[in-house]
């Protein structure tokens, strides 16, 4: 059908040519209660501009134009233009799974530089082509520990993303798979390690941690490494900011490294879509989840690149599958990998000192609730006023406030997770500031 036909006897030639005497017999197979004998009630049709500035006028009235200081595992950071205008090409934003190297060598080379470039970021020595979101590679990194270790549960600290560490309880559920939780020092912030060593058992597969963890304050990889090791456990390390890898030590003690790429010129995009990553040893390549793409040489002896490994249901028996998740986040990841490759090592290094600049000069006008290190993000004592009176009075002034803690952790109901990045202006910092004297 070309048009909608407007006439009735349009109307009526149709159902004729279909055999029928009435519209109605097209629905006489439904129960008449869940049939509407009625029109739709639905307004008339409306132009293409029209309805564009509908859509611009529901933005205006959404936190276009504010201020934020809320991070806790999303956060705000400038997307360079380059970035969609690579990847709004036809060959990208259209493409599909490339199983056909002959055919794909475009997507399998962007994703050949994409597992460079977060081995380069990370110290590991392979990476796969990119995961859902970092919440979904932290149980599959956890099991994946589970499977290299013959091992059947993991520890997992108090500091580790709320969210990533509900999905791992989840997972866990009907894996069989034990989660033990150990706690976080009051003082500083960070993991509890002598907590860690009561939590270690002989069944303990993989200890995760994530460094900067969800208060912002920068982990003891190597400390918590020497532990896990110790007791022949891996040591799973998480990020949620990626923009951290730019300045902080790149976590070699790791065994597994699982994150979020969200910050790499993503857009929060009300959550989504995000694209994870998992990186690893070389000698836990088979057991890895996902794809992971290679270099080779097509028949002419010239470079190419393929599927090295899938160890997904789809390409083996389901019983020997590393994983269910049957695909990657590509054209995610490519913003990635552009945004990566407009920086360079000294350009993310420029901009993640300027997330900690920014951060630190937010946190010596407040007070801080931990002594420990931390990045772009800390967590601020409200003193006698609410959190989420607070973040209202801010709002007034077109600031979008930090996180309440609280709805995550009962025992810090009166303190708020405050972060700035590259995008957060010295005027706005001294309003939170004022509003949290």
């Amino acid at each position: 059908m070309r048009y909608l036909p407007k006439s009735p006897s349009e109307r009526q030639q149709m159902v004729e040519a279909c055999g029928l005497s009435s519209p109605d017999q097209l629905f006489a197979h439904l129960p008449d209660e869940v049939r509407l004998h009625r029109a739709l009630n639905l307004a008339p049709g409306i132009s293409e501009y029209e309805i564009v500035q509908y859509f611009r006028d529901r933005a205006a009235e959404c936190a276009s134009g504010y201020a934020s200081f809320l991070g806790a595992g999303v956060y705000s950071h400038f997307r360079p233009v380059l970035v969609d205008t690579v990847v709004s090409r036809g060959e990208f934003l259209t493409s599909y799974t490339p199983y056909q190297a002959e055919i794909a060598q475009g997507t399998l080379t962007t994703i050949f530089e994409f597992q460079t470039m977060i081995c380069q970021l990370t110290g590991m020595d392979v990476a796969n082509a990119s995961m859902y979101d970092g919440s979904t590679a932290v149980p599959e990194a956890a099991m994946m520990a589970v499977r290299a270790t013959k091992r059947s549960g993991v520890a997992v600290s108090r500091t580790v993303h709320p969210e990533y560490r509900a999905v791992l309880t989840t997972y866990a559920k009907n894996q069989g798979m034990p989660v033990a939780e150990f706690g976080y020092d009051g003082d500083s912030g960070s993991a509890n390690l002598e907590d860690l060593e009561r939590s270690i058992t002989a069944d303990t597969a993989a200890v995760i941690i994530q460094s900067p963890n969800f208060f912002g304050v920068v982990e003891n990889v190597k400390a918590a490494a020497e532990i896990a090791h110790r007791h022949g456990a891996l040591l799973i390390f998480v990020f949620a900011e990626a923009v951290s890898l730019g300045l902080l030590e790149p976590p070699v003690d790791a065994d597994i490294v699982a994150g979020e790429l969200q910050s790499f010129a993503i857009s929060p995009s009300f959550g989504g879509p995000f694209a994870g990553i998992m990186a690893t040893k070389e000698r836990f390549i088979r057991q890895m989840p996902g794809r992971l793409v290679g270099e080779t040489k097509d028949s002419r002896g010239n470079r190419a690149f393929c599927l090295t490994l899938s160890t997904r249901e789809q390409h083996i028996r389901r019983e020997k599958a590393t994983s269910n998740i049957c695909t990657n986040q590509a054209l995610i990841a490519l913003m990635a990998t552009v945004f990566l490759s407009v920086y360079g090592k000294e350009g993310l290094r420029e901009l993640a000192m300027q997330n900690l600049s920014k951060a630190h000069y937010l946190a010596g006008k407040v007070k801080p609730r931990f002594s420990g290190p931390f990045f772009n993000e800390f967590v601020a004592d409200c003193g006698a006023k609410s959190p989420y009176a607070v973040n209202k009075a801010l709002l007034k002034k077109r600031i979008v406030g930090g996180f309440p803690l609280g709805r995550f952790y009962p025992e810090l109901a009166d303190s708020v997770l405050l972060c700035a990045t590259e995008m957060t202006k010295r005027e706005h910092m001294d309003t939170v500031a004022q509003e949290l004297a």
